[in-house]
């Protein structure tokens, strides 16, 4: 997995504290913003955090370019539907000898490793042969239809693309860029730092976490699952561990 921090609002916790002190101001938005020196910032974020005021976070927005993912991973990310994805096509790319992500704990079983090496294989042989037989189909209906031969194979290999795809398993790789406002990246955290979430999305989340830490740790300071800002969440499910991840995330960055 690499995931980066590629892009994100400029001076992301000035622009929080301004906007939050809009409300009650009675100075010009500029003059608010002239004023918030970095000390005056961070009491002022400080202040919100404290009050459980959050309206004034979806100001700030962070863009992630995610890449080594599973179609997995995918599923589940895009359950959160306060953010804007974009995810490489499976229809617009072929993915012949597609790489793919292994669980650990397939990882750590010989046997286990063996039948899923095993099967990867087959499903991009099943799905090489299945594009080549759709590829001749498609191109000679093309060609049939009129099109001259280059134009012919390039609409095909689409057309072939779309229908092949749905032998690819879930652990086929993928890549995706992600734009969330800093309040839905706290409700992001929130569930899928848990200890209770799937690995590998909290595994992402984690690393999404501590590049945002790097610009905005104020901001973030009491970002994570939901046993970090006090008692847990989950009640009976519990992983029983609360002050261990708590330590975790407060040290994360």
């Amino acid at each position: 997995m690499n995931v980066e921090l590629i892009a994100y609002t400029p001076e992301p916790e000035k622009v929080v504290a301004a906007a939050a002190k809009l409300c009650y101001a009675k100075s010009d938005i500029q003059g608010l913003f002239d004023a918030l020196t970095p000390e005056k910032t961070t009491a002022f974020i400080e202040h919100l955090a404290s009050l459980g005021h959050e309206s004034p976070i979806e100001h700030v927005s962070f863009t992630f370019g995610i890449e080594g993912v599973s179609r997995a991973r995918l599923a589940q990310i895009t359950r959160h539907r306060l953010a804007s994805y974009s995810v490489q096509s499976q229809r617009y790319v072929e993915k012949a000898g597609f790489s793919y992500i292994m669980p650990p704990e397939i990882a750590g079983i010989p046997e286990a490793e063996a039948l899923f090496l095993e099967e990867m294989k087959h499903d991009a042989e099943v799905y090489g042969k299945l594009r080549d037989i759709l590829l001749k189909k498609h191109t000679a209906d093309n060609i049939a239809a009129g099109m001259n031969e280059k134009d012919a194979a390039f609409a095909a290999g689409k057309k072939a693309n779309e229908d092949a795809r749905f032998v690819l398993p879930n652990a086929c790789d993928t890549r995706i860029i992600v734009t969330m406002n800093a309040r839905s990246l706290y409700n992001f955290f929130g569930q899928r730092c848990c200890q209770r979430a799937q690995w590998e999305i909290r595994e992402l989340a984690t690393e999404m976490l501590r590049l945002v830490k790097e610009v905005a740790p104020t901001l973030f300071a009491n970002a994570g699952p939901g046993c970090v800002k006090g008692k847990c969440p989950e009640g009976s499910y519990s992983c029983g561990k609360a002050a261990e991840v708590r330590a975790f995330f407060k040290n994360l960055g």
